[in-house]
């Protein structure tokens, strides 16, 4: 890393480095025509399976993962996602939501990912962490308006409670908060860019699933 790595805050690294996959992920096409509205309420639900595997894999892996030094700070209740992305695909599909429920190659592989680093690297499950969850405070408060706009769901109702923090009552200062423990992070400069690194990945991963998506929901010409 670079000699700005001691004088820049972590925080920054990480969003300055990750801005251009960040970028290419929000600007796919799947996800440019679900936020323009252009997409049925089906394509929504298969975005929303998609993130209850990868938040599975999240969350299942927390756990163990409370008493490590560079990881367990992160794991916060507030931010755990599953019970409402259950409650959520139980609206949209229904009580037997479960049934024939199948990831998409790219999910598998993004879920594989985050499990792999819950378990053997907590430095690269702090990367996923960050990815996720500092997006749905952010720019997944779009995707709930849209939604309900577009589909009619209640207003932070079923079908949109994962993007409801309800636990977080000033988003603002949260996410402040976790870039003030991001910047404390227990990393030297050389873990701290390998931390970088998988951020980036976490994007390229993010955005494979978004491509995939879009090829089971193009729209017709």
């Amino acid at each position: 890393m670079d000699s700005t790595a001691t004088t820049t805050p972590f925080s920054t690294l990480i969003r300055t480095a990750s801005h251009e996959q960040h970028t290419e992920a929000e600007s796919s096409t799947f996800m440019s025509d679900m936020l323009g509205g252009r997409l049925g309420v089906e394509a929504y639900t298969r975005y929303t399976e998609q993130l209850w595997f990868v938040y599975r894999a999240l969350e299942d892996g927390a756990g163990a993962l409370r008493e490590d030094p560079v990881a367990g700070p992160f794991v916060q209740p507030e931010l755990m996602r599953t019970a409402e992305l259950e409650r959520d695909l139980a609206h949209l599909r229904g009580e037997g939501w479960r049934e024939g429920l199948e990831p998409l190659p790219a999910t598998a592989a993004y879920a594989a990912r985050v499990a792999e680093c819950a378990r053997d690297w907590p430095a690269g499950y702090v990367a996923h962490h960050y990815t996720r969850y500092l997006g749905d405070l952010s720019g997944g408060q779009i995707i709930r308006g849209t939604a309900e706009k577009t589909w009619g769901f209640e207003r932070k109702g079923d079908g949109v409670r994962f993007y409801v923090f309800e636990q977080i009552s000033n988003p603002a200062a949260f996410k402040r908060e976790y870039r003030e423990l991001l910047d404390a992070v227990d990393a030297d400069d050389l873990e701290k860019q390998r931390i970088v690194d998988e951020c980036k990945r976490a994007f390229a991963l993010n955005t494979a699933v978004f491509h995939e998506l879009g090829e089971v929901f193009p729209l017709s010409a």
